[in-house]
This record gives structure tokens, C-alpha cells and sequence, in this order.
């Protein structure tokens, strides 16, 4: 198994976990998952960069392992693609203990 340990779903997804572009430098971590939760789709990851948050769209994600996510652009895609976030729609946090979806306040 490699250090980004094994492939999970959007939902076991962990604030904190490093996020890496494709040509491997860091952009963050995890601040939160957003999906549509009505129809289980996943919209993207907010991640913290410093001190900012940064919205990066569901199709920039390539994989998501249980200590990495890597995205499918590079750091100057990146650059262009990721956006500050602004919060829209409600969101959900998976909570995995309990086995379900926690909304955000």
C-alpha cells in the first residue's frame, strides 16, 4: 500500500487530509466534502490554504485515499481552477461513527 494509504469515498473523507496537485505540490488540507446530498453526488472539497479557503470543483478531484487527495491539474491549473470559496448551497459532513450525513450550521 502506498503512503496515501488505501482508495475511499468522498464521504470518509477527513478534515485535515493533505490535497496535492498532480505534479505533487501541496495546495492544503481538507477543511470540508460538499455534495449534493439529495441525489449523492459529490460537488467538491473546500481546502484550507494558509489562511484562506479554497473551493476546488468535484472534477479537479482525481483520487481521494484515506491520507491524500490528488488532484487531476497542476499546480499552474491550479492556479487558474481553484477559487476562493463562497458558500452557497447547504452542505453536509459525513459523520462516520454514526454512519450518516451531519448538516453543517
Amino acid at each position: 500500500m502506498s503512503e496515501a494509504g488505501a482508495p475511499i469515498a468522498y464521504g470518509a473523507l477527513e478534515p485535515g487530509t493533505p490535497v496535492v496537485t498532480s505534479d505533487g505540490v501541496a495546495l492544503g488540507e481538507v477543511e470540508r466534502v460538499v455534495e449534493n446530498a439529495k441525489e449523492h453526488i459529490f460537488d467538491g472539497v473546500v481546502v484550507r490554504a494558509g489562511d484562506e479557503l479554497r473551493w476546488v470543483d468535484a472534477p479537479e478531484v482525481a483520487r481521494i485515499y484515506e491520507r491524500r487527495v490528488e488532484l487531476g491539474v497542476t499546480a499552474a491549473q491550479a492556479a487558474e481552477l481553484v477559487g476562493p470559496y463562497e458558500p452557497g448551497a447547504p452542505e453536509f459532513r459525513a459523520d462516520v461513527k454514526a454512519g450518516r450525513l451531519r448538516r453543517l450550521l
